[in-house]
């Protein structure tokens, strides 16, 4: 995220240019700096807008403000005497803080008019983390949840690179003064002492880079230590580029090389899958020789390019358009539906999104050159960034305190029995006519109406291959069953933990997401599954000391195929396999048969479009005779189960049914919906297996 670039002087202030020197880069007024903003907020817009992957530009901007925050206060301590602290951080609020605050109300209001109200709240929640600077670790904790994948992006996500930027505003004056103390103490040079202390936190993040993001690269990339790396290098190029001599002609050659290999970066590297260990070092290092080629004076030099009136008005606005893009995109593919916007609409998007950043640094520098009027002391300028915060603070507090108010009343319908009926109405249970009422769960929370499983951290991560297990019901049960498989025989877990209430059972949880239970090769983002192979593996193991009465599991694995409009549903390979294994240990096997993917977000569009016109096609994902009919070689040890009569009428099936939310996705049952199917799925299973 670039920040607000106030000055790109390396010292003091802004400075009218004077010609460098043949032999090393310029130490004044850097005009390529802002040139370089430009060309990598360019390349965030441009590569988000149309390739909808990443380009290793906000690592460019992260290596940015370690270059010139490091400078900044090292030249401070050499000119005071000290860490000048609290005016840094003041200086930053007053910078960073009503440009952002700007966005978040811009965002509060699209999200408003044209997200559905199934995303409201976990917008109001990223809101809410940006604007305090945590909106990194919010994600990291998001990306390693399994289900998380399918959420539709959110218009605050990009705020991520800036909550690092915060979080390392913190603490980078503390680093500099620990080596100023340390230097004057000792009486070495400061500027030597800092870049020490630089390369040793380099070095450390780097490795710790390199390792978390081979060990867990979701989280990695949002983890603020694993970037840290990136402003130590900044802070390094800023002691040392201003003592090398090179020869003019080697400046001009590093200064292509630089901007060339940047542009490169995002089409030579999958940005958003292998960042930030040892890969981000090419964004970064071509941002380096960037700097190190400095004002070369040259006419063919690449500064003479970045330090062109467009690109530095660009450099200017830079911290807006990297704010306003991506809401403006997300905003535009919701509207629409699409994927990747075409030439000209992704045209408008970025020209959309320009208009706003220039309105933008129009509205905050008057704004806050209002509130200045009085000088720019420390408690003036944080009262000018709290001035635009809070009430970005203040509505999006009310608007959740709003939908809480809601969500409560739909609870206290919900207490009654024949008001949310789900699918007793399929059965012929329910009530002939079923009240009018919100639907429940509300769609804005449909995504967290999963079983309970998943918030006792008792289903196993994509990641891992260590079986969890989980028991839930009776101590001492009549019947123990075990629920094995991937996040569709997860979402069975609501109606079996009812059913288990009810008749003194036992279930034991043992799920891992998107793993079959089989001993098939799968595949998982397109790579093999190792971990899943290995949970497998260990699952029957546990199986063979636990025995249980019965494992409850999938029979067959349905699917959509987007190019062709027709989806498959088959037994896969390898569950005959397993089902023999558990006959030989004398354990029972209850096998249902897939559920329907409707192929679409139920909860988004029930909320945007209303019931009646989110219905799915039974047949999109299903086959119509089910595969488990020609199976042969059946152990005797299984029943099999059907249960799709209770989600889809004949052909369609509905997004609500008694008053209830079926999916909270495209293709996982909400825990509400499935604990109705529980009287159902006792008197199925029951019946098929002679319990």
């Amino acid at each position: 995220m670039p920040s607000a670039p106030a000055s790109t002087a390396a010292h003091g202030g802004t400075h009218q240019p004077s010609r460098p020197a043949a032999s090393a880069p310029r130490s004044g007024y850097r005009p390529e700096l802002q040139g370089l903003r430009a060309v990598a907020v360019l390349l965030v817009a441009v590569y988000h807008i149309w390739f909808g992957r990443v380009s290793g530009g906000v690592d460019v901007f992260l290596l940015l403000t370690g270059f010139l925050i490091t400078g900044s206060l090292v030249r401070s301590a050499e000119r005071d005497g000290r860490v000048g602290v609290v005016e840094f951080w003041t200086r930053l609020v007053r910078r960073l803080v009503p440009t952002a605050a700007v966005a978040l109300a811009g965002i509060l209001t699209a999200t408003y008019l044209f997200l559905p109200q199934a995303r409201w709240r976990d917008t109001l929640s990223e809101v809410v983390a940006a604007a305090l600077y945590h909106e990194n670790w919010h994600l990291a904790l998001n990306s390693v949840d399994y289900l998380a994948s399918n959420t539709a992006a959110s218009p605050v996500q990009h705020f991520w690179s800036l909550s690092i930027q915060g979080q390392l505003y913190l603490v980078w004056p503390f680093l500099v003064a620990a080596a100023v103390w340390a230097a004057a103490r000792s009486g070495w040079n400061t500027r030597r002492t800092v870049l020490v202390a630089l390369t040793a936190v380099f070095a450390l993040s780097l490795a710790y880079s390199v390792v978390v993001t081979r060990l867990e690269q979701q989280w990695a990339y949002f983890d603020t230590g694993a970037r840290v790396w990136e402003l130590a290098l900044g802070g390094m190029a800023a002691l040392l580029l201003p003592r090398l001599r090179l020869a003019r002609t080697l400046r001009v050659a590093l200064g292509w090389v630089g901007l060339f290999g940047l542009v490169a970066c995002g089409a030579l590297f999958q940005v958003s899958t292998m960042f930030p260990g040892y890969v981000a070092l090419w964004p970064t290092l071509a941002a380096v020789l960037v700097l190190a080629a400095g004002d070369t004076g040259s006419r063919v030099g690449a500064d003479r390019v970045l330090s062109r009136r467009p690109l530095r008005y660009l450099g200017d606005i830079s911290y807006a358009l990297y704010l306003w893009h991506w809401p403006v995109l997300v905003c535009y593919l919701t509207l629409t539906g699409q994927e990747v916007p075409g030439m000209v609409s992704g045209s408008a998007v970025l020209a959309v999104s320009l208009v706003l950043a220039a309105a933008t640094q129009r509205l905050v520098d008057g704004g806050r050159d209002r509130l200045l009027r009085g000088g720019t002391t420390p408690v003036r300028s944080v009262a000018a960034g709290l001035a635009f915060l809070l009430p970005v603070l203040t509505a999006a507090g009310g608007w959740s305190g709003y939908l809480d108010l809601q969500q409560r009343h739909r609870s206290a319908l919900a207490a009654e029995p024949g008001n949310y009926p789900g699918a007793r109405v399929m059965t012929g249970d329910a009530p002939e006519t079923v009240p009018d009422l919100p639907v429940q769960p509300d769609p804005a929370e449909a995504a967290e109406d999963l079983p309970v499983t998943y918030a006792d951290e008792c289903n196993q991560n994509t990641r891992d291959a260590e079986v969890i297990t989980c028991s839930y019901g009776a101590s001492d049960p009549e019947r123990t069953i075990a629920l094995v498989g991937g996040s569709h025989a997860a979402h069975w877990f609501p109606a079996l933990e009812r059913i288990a209430d009810d008749n003194g059972w036992r279930v034991v949880n043992i799920v891992k997401g998107a793993c079959l239970f089989t001993d098939l090769e799968q595949t998982y983002d397109g790579e093999t599954y190792t971990s899943c192979a290995e949970w497998n593996d260990g699952v029957v193991a546990e199986l063979a000391e636990l025995r249980p009465d019965a494992v409850f599991t999938t029979a067959t694995t349905s699917s959509i195929d987007p190019e062709a409009g027709f989806g498959g549903e088959v037994v896969v390979e390898g569950y005959l396999d397993r089902w023999r294994e558990l006959d030989e240990l004398g354990i029972e096997v209850v096998a249902v048969r897939d559920t329907p993917r409707v192929g679409f977000d139920t909860a988004e569009c029930v909320a945007s479009e209303g019931p009646e016109e989110c219905v799915g096609q039974r047949w999109g994902s299903l086959e119509r005779t089910s595969p488990l009919a020609g199976v042969s070689g059946l152990p005797g040890n299984v029943s099999l189960l059907d249960l799709n009569d209770y989600l889809c009428s004949g052909a369609e099936c509905p997004a609500v049914v008694g008053n209830v939310l079926v999916y909270w996705d495209g293709n996982h049952i909400t825990r509400t919906y499935m604990r109705t199917l529980a009287p159902v799925l006792e008197r199925e299973m029951t019946g098929a297996t002679g319990w």
